[in-house]
């Protein structure tokens, strides 16, 4: 006879939060470069869809992010020291800018809907009481996604170094 399964812990549960959390950062990173290629080809409609679902992934990612922080559950660099003093660079550059991609996005996003509002269809951007918002949200969105993407990127980059030589560190 077989003992039975141990128990689901909040380590077992944060993990499984974590891996569901760099899932829909990946996607949300997709996502991005999807609306890039679609605004660079013409493609205003399918642009605005990528750009929400790579936005409302990354908003997922965040909510999944700190509910696995809040379970007190961290991984720590416990890698090669040679290795250290890049890791540490790397994360906190991907701290300082994620915190600053938030209200990027934001702004971006809130360009864009004010824009559409005015515009009442995508086929009208060039509206005059649409045309200021698209214009803002174009210069903004010129830092929010190389931003974006250096915040996604090292972040994969973070996970596969921690996956590699991080040790778990609960609070408890």
């Amino acid at each position: 006879m077989r003992p039975p399964p141990a128990p689901y812990t909040a380590g077992d549960m944060a993990e499984t939060i974590n891996q569901w959390a760099v899932i829909t950062i990946v996607l949300s990173g997709i996502a991005l470069c999807v609306g890039v290629y679609f605004i660079r080809s013409g493609n205003r409609e399918w642009h605005m869809r990528a750009m929400l679902t790579a936005s409302a992934l990354a908003t997922i990612f965040l909510v999944l992010y700190l509910t696995r922080l809040g379970l007190g559950y961290e991984k720590r660099f416990a890698g090669p020291e040679a290795w250290r003093g890049p890791y540490f660079v790397l994360l906190i550059s991907h701290i300082i800018l994620a915190a600053a991609n938030l209200p990027l996005a934001l702004v971006a996003l809130w360009n864009a809907w004010k824009g559409l509002r005015n515009a009442g269809t995508l086929n009208n951007i060039d509206a005059p009481a649409a045309r200021p918002f698209f214009n803002r949200h174009r210069a903004w969105v010129r830092w929010t996604v190389p931003v974006w993407l250096y915040v996604a990127v090292t972040g994969w980059i973070i996970y596969l170094v921690l996956g590699r030589w991080g040790e778990v560190v609960t609070r408890g």
